[in-house]
């Protein structure tokens, strides 16, 4: 069975922005896009597990903060070197102004 769990306030995230959510022991990866949807993925990435938090969004590209490989945070897909392992992601929704994960 899947929750939806509340990450944050829709306001929390800047437009073209990442933040790091903690729950249940798992780190997530929070994104607004500059067309202002949300979106999740695995917070750490599969490189070497640094924070993707920490890193630089452009358009619909996470840089992750260490060795600046990169991934399309909507779909997970790893487009740079030295990431060759795609984020999972996970359905998000906005309701009253709060940003909802579904973990499964």
């Amino acid at each position: 069975m899947s929750d939806w769990v509340e990450a944050c306030a829709a306001g929390d995230i800047d437009e073209e922005d990442v933040m790091r959510f903690d729950h249940r022991g798992r780190t997530f990866a929070i994104y607004r896009s500059p067309d202002d949807d949300y979106f999740a993925t695995d917070g750490l990435c599969t490189h070497e597990k640094v924070h993707l938090a920490d890193g630089l969004v452009m358009d619909d590209i996470i840089e992750c903060p260490k060795h600046n490989g990169r991934f399309n945070y909507k779909t997970g897909a790893a487009r740079g070197a030295p990431v060759c392992v795609n984020l999972a992601t996970y359905p998000v929704k906005v309701e009253a102004g709060k940003v909802l994960i579904q973990i499964g």
